[in-house]
C-alpha cells in the first residue's frame, strides 16, 4: 500500500549523526557546530516591519508574491549581475528554497529526454533535496565527484555523450556546500554551452552567494546573458537564510525564463504554499536593503582568519573562498566525528553523510567533516582549537 521509490533512502543526515553519536557522552562542554544555521543579528528592522503587518496573517497571500517583493528581487538581481529581469514573468517568491528546488524538478524535467529516461547531473557531495527531487520524476540521478582534485565543482564536461544526450537537467551549488568552492566564470561559461549543445537546463543554487572571502563569486545567470544563452537555460535560486540571517523567515526566490517560471506558477497554484503577506513585506525590506549584508559579511570574514590561524600548518587544510563551512580533511568522517564528541564534546558532521557511495569510486565526503563556523567568533576559535588538537594532534 506504499510507494518503493523512496525506500532505500539512508536515514537523513542529522538523524545519522544523532545514532552516532548520542549513545555517548561528550568528552566537554557540548558545542554544536553541525548545522548551518546563521547566528548573525537579523537586520534590526525586521521587528517593526512584521510588527506593522501583523494583520496580513488574516488574508491569504498572493501565489506569485506581491508587487513590492517581486520588484525587489528583481533589483537586488540587477545590482548584484548586473541582469534585468520582468518582475511579473522571471521571479517568484518561495517558501525556503528548497521549496523551490525540489518543485524545479517537478515542473520543468520532462517525463523522457531523446527517447529515454532522463539524467539529472548532482554534484558529490550535495544538498539532499537534489536527490529527492529527481527520484520523485522518476529521473535517473547522475553523481558527479566534487573532489580537491577538480577543485570542488563537479566536472560534468567530462561525461560521456550517452549520459549528455539523455540529460534534462543539472543542479549545481556556488558557492558550494560543503565546500566553500566557487564556480568561476569561465566555469560558468563551458557550463552554460554544455547545456545549450545538449539542450538541458541549469538549477544553480546561490544560497551562498553574500558571504564570500574576497571577490563576489559570479552568478549563473549573468554569465548565461554575457554569453547570449537561451533565457530559459537557467534556473536560480536564492534565500535570504544565509544572506541575511534569517533562516527561520523560510524566504527565497526562484528566477529564470518565462516559460520555466509559468511552470513553476502553475505548479505553486495547485500544490505551493505561497509566503505569509507579513513575511512578504519583511522580504521586501531585507532585498532592498545591502547594509545588513555587508556587516554580516564583515563577521565572516573575521571568522575566515580565525580558522586560517588555528589550522596554520595543518596537511590538506584549505580555508574556504565563500559560503561558511569548513571542509577539514581526516582519515575517516564518522571515526574523527565520534572522536571530536567523545574527548571535547564538538559536534560535526561527517562528510559521507552529505555523499553518496558510487560504484567504483571512494565516496568522495569519506575523508572529511563539515564545520559549520557560525558561533561568534571567539567561542568558534575555541571550538575549533578544540577540534583541531583532538583530530590532529
Amino acid at each position: 500500500m506504499f510507494p518503493e521509490r523512496f525506500s532505500n533512502l539512508p536515514a537523513y543526515a542529522f538523524p545519522r549523526l544523532r545514532a552516532l553519536l548520542d549513545v555517548h557522552e561528550p568528552g566537554g562542554p557540548v558545542m554544536h557546530m553541525t548545522i548551518g544555521e546563521p547566528r548573525h543579528a537579523m537586520p534590526d528592522f525586521v521587528t517593526r516591519i512584521m510588527a506593522a503587518n501583523i494583520e496580513g496573517f488574516a488574508k491569504y497571500p498572493p501565489n506569485d508574491g506581491t508587487r513590492g517583493l517581486r520588484g525587489a528581487i528583481t533589483g537586488f538581481l540587477d545590482r548584484r549581475y548586473g541582469v534585468k529581469l520582468d518582475p511579473e514573468t522571471q521571479v517568484m517568491p518561495l517558501n525556503g528554497t528548497r521549496e523551490g528546488l525540489y518543485n524545479a524538478a517537478m515542473a520543468l524535467i520532462p517525463e523522457q529526454k531523446n527517447g529515454q529516461t532522463p539524467a539529472v547531473l548532482i554534484p558529490n557531495p550535495f544538498y539532499q533535496v537534489y536527490m529527492i527531487g529527481t527520484m520523485s520524476v522518476g529521473a535517473e540521478p547522475v553523481f558527479v565527484s566534487a573532489t580537491r582534485q577538480n577543485g570542488y565543482m563537479p566536472d560534468y564536461t567530462s561525461l560521456p555523450a550517452e549520459v549528455l544526450n539523455r540529460t534534462a537537467a543539472a543542479y549545481i551549488c556556488s558557492p558550494a556546500n560543503p565546500q566553500g568552492a566557487v564556480a568561476t566564470q569561465e566555469y560558468w561559461a563551458d557550463l552554460i554551452r554544455l547545456a545549450e549543445k545538449y539542450d538541458f537546463q541549469i538549477f544553480a543554487d546561490e544560497c551562498y552567494s553574500e558571504i564570500y572571502r574576497n571577490d563576489p563569486p559570479p552568478g549563473a545567470m549573468e554569465v548565461a546573458a554575457e554569453l547570449g544563452a537561451d533565457p530559459e537555460r537557467v534556473v536560480i535560486f536564492h534565500s535570504l537564510s544565509k544572506r541575511s540571517n534569517l533562516p527561520g523567515l523560510r524566504s527565497g526566490f526562484v528566477a529564470g525564463g518565462p516559460e520555466s517560471l509559468s511552470r513553476i506558477k502553475q505548479l505553486r497554484a495547485y500544490s505551493g504554499a505561497p509566503l505569509p503577506l507579513p513575511i512578504q513585506q519583511v522580504s521586501q525590506a531585507v532585498w532592498e536593503d545591502e547594509a545588513h549584508v555587508i556587516d554580516s559579511r564583515a563577521l565572516y570574514g573575521q571568522k575566515y582568519k580565525v580558522a586560517d590561524q588555528v589550522f596554520a600548518g595543518i596537511q590538506g587544510y584549505q580555508g574556504p573562498e565563500a559560503g561558511f563551512f569548513l571542509w577539514l580533511p581526516v582519515e575517516d568522517g564518522e571515526q574523527a566525528a565520534l572522536k571530536a564528541w567523545t574527548e571535547t564534546g564538538v559536534r560535526v558532521l561527517p562528510g559521507a553523510y552529505l555523499s553518496k557511495d558510487v560504484i567504483g569510486e571512494q565516496n568522495p565526503g569519506a575523508g572529511y567533516i563539515r564545520v559549520a563556523m557560525v558561533a561568534e567568533a571567539e567561542e568558534m576559535r575555541e571550538g575549533l582549537i578544540r577540534l583541531r588538537d583532538c583530530i590532529y594532534r
